[in-house]
């Protein structure tokens, strides 16, 4: 393991660690990832790594995981000089910069596929991200106008199993409903209307995609009815809804046993 020592960690080469904090993606679809449990989950995945920045403590424990992987560059600083990209002190010891993996065309998508309308949180892309692959729910279509699934934030909170999942990007919605309507998916809506089905009453085919609204302003009605079902979450009376990403989470859950079962 050929470690690189810095002296200066706003030294050229090491720019992207900084840079791309403060701007999601550069050109070359390049993110950074923070904190042990992520770095490592991505090491153990297909994404491509460019390079770590870490200190010599976090070498020492994963040095059997990093060498798994051929990265170019390894560096090595002290904590304090990390502290200085993010600019606050820091829980952890490690970062890295790698390059999100090309996207997953619509028709190669597997059976069962969380969508995504317009969610604005950062977190909750990232809860959703892990609970569906907690759950074997490995496609996630999420809308171009969302925050990605790589984005920092995001991929915290997932743990880095964001890198887990088959990713497609939309622009159009409605188009995006057809397309997997005509590929044999049934589309589920999640939201609360005088019609919706209750969530243990749902049918569940082999092949289906669950469509989750804003956190605030739900599914529109001219999506709603291009759906072929709405399906609620049984509540307690005077209880409006769930956090979306929990939402998600139990409807996830209850369909793939739904259609295991089938």
């Amino acid at each position: 393991m050929n470690l690189i020592q810095v002296d200066d960690i706003l030294q050229a080469e090491l720019l992207i660690y900084k840079k791309i904090r403060e701007n999601a993606f550069s050109a070359d679809n390049s993110f950074i990832a923070d904190s042990p449990k992520v770095v490592n989950l991505l090491l153990e995945s297909e994404v491509k790594i460019k390079s770590i920045l870490a200190t010599q403590e976090y070498y020492d424990e994963f040095k059997a995981l990093v060498e798994r992987k051929e990265i170019e560059f390894l560096y090595v600083a002290e904590k304090k000089e990390l502290e200085k990209v993010v600019g606050h002190t820091l829980h952890h010891n490690c970062m890295m910069h790698g390059t999100r993996p090309p996207q997953t065309e619509l028709k190669n998508l597997g059976d069962n596929v969380i969508m995504l309308d317009e969610i604005s949180s950062s977190e909750n892309v990232g809860s959703i991200a892990r609970s569906a692959a907690a759950l074997g729910v490995n496609s996630y279509l999420l809308p171009s106008k969302a925050p990605n699934p790589f984005n920092r934030r995001a991929l915290r909170v997932s743990m880095g199993h964001s890198a887990l999942l088959q990713t497609h990007i939309y622009e159009d919605i409605f188009g995006t409903i057809e397309s997997l309507k005509k590929s044999g998916y049934k589309i589920f809506a999640a939201e609360v209307t005088q019609s919706s089905t209750p969530l243990m009453e749902a049918t569940v085919p082999r092949k289906w995609v669950l469509l989750m609204g804003h956190e605030g302003k739900g599914l529109s009605q001219k999506i709603l009815n291009l759906c072929d079902e709405v399906v609620t979450i049984e509540m307690q009376e005077g209880i409006k809804s769930f956090n979306v990403a929990v939402a998600a989470s139990i409807i996830m859950y209850t369909f793939k046993q739904k259609s295991q079962k089938r």
